[in-house]
């Protein structure tokens, strides 16, 4: 069948990831430097993306496609929880799509999942993921857990990007942990499983406004340093991808082939992915 379908000029494209937020349907994914349609099933056509991408990469046009599946959009959606469910509701009803806004609401109401007042919601300016509120308070307790007090794994001091020094002797022949600045938080392993015996860099993607910057400094840290690794450890959100869009423009331009390792941790604070 023929339908409106977004279409993204890769050759505009710069990987920055603006768009993601503005598609809580799960459409939109950056991969490999470029952000990308991973279904049509997911895409409504309505394009609520486009204003977000600041190269004018994206447009909507007609075309042959699956047809776009409310149901299992709702799957994708409920694993965001309710900040992400109240930003596709609101999408739905913006864009006058009664007949879809009808089976997402009765989608939820199966389920007994909670409806939330999306028709209030126009406080609400963020539909990324990585701004949704969840409470992690709820872990099961384990009974007599002994406390163990465990050494830190810190070996090199700043480690924000914007603030270290590439020609800092730490670099020399190194192994490198780029991590997102959440990560630490939620992998409660982190120093142990990732940070022993690597120097560490943090930044994010997301709230810092200096992409261009962090790809210069990777760029010259990599052309001044005998890097041995890279290590890239990011949550699961769709804006923490940029780290690995920002660690491979850099290699890219420095002209250095580096063993590259990107592992993936979730909000609740397990190692989801490795690759």
């Amino acid at each position: 069948m023929k339908r409106d379908v977004i279409k993204i000029n890769e050759e505009k494209c710069t990987g920055c990831g603006e768009c993601i937020p503005g598609c809580p349907e799960g459409a939109l994914q950056v991969i490999e430097g470029k952000a990308r349609l991973i279904s049509d099933l997911f895409c409504d056509g309505l394009g609520a993306c486009i204003g977000n991408c600041p190269q004018g990469a994206i447009e909507v046009e007609q075309r042959e496609a699956e047809p776009y599946d409310e149901n299992k959009v709702m799957d994708n959606i409920i694993r965001g929880g309710p900040s992400v469910i109240m930003a596709h509701l609101k999408h739905l009803s913006d864009h006058g799509q009664k007949d879809l806004l009808n089976q997402a609401v009765d989608f939820l109401k199966e389920r007994n999942i909670d409806i939330p007042d999306y028709e209030k919601g126009a406080s609400f300016e963020c539909a990324c993921p990585g701004s949704m509120t969840v409470d992690l308070s709820q872990k099961p307790e384990t009974e007599n857990e002994p406390q163990i007090r465990v050494s830190p794994e810190l070996r090199n001091w700043p480690v924000q990007l914007q603030l270290l020094n590439p020609n800092a002797p730490y670099f020399k022949n190194a192994d490198l942990l780029i991590s997102a600045d959440c990560a630490p938080f939620a992998y409660a392993n982190f120093h142990q499983e990732f940070l022993k015996d690597k120097v560490l860099i943090i930044l994010c993607p997301k709230l810092d406004k200096t992409i261009e910057m962090y790809v210069d400094k990777l760029t010259e840290i990599f052309q001044k340093q005998d890097i041995n690794s890279i290590s890239i450890v990011h949550m699961e959100v769709p804006c923490c991808s940029g780290i690995e869009v920002i660690v491979r423009r850099a290699l890219e331009k420095a002209q250095k082939d580096i063993p590259l390792k990107d592992y993936t941790i979730s909000i609740s604070g397990e190692i989801m992915q490795t690759k």
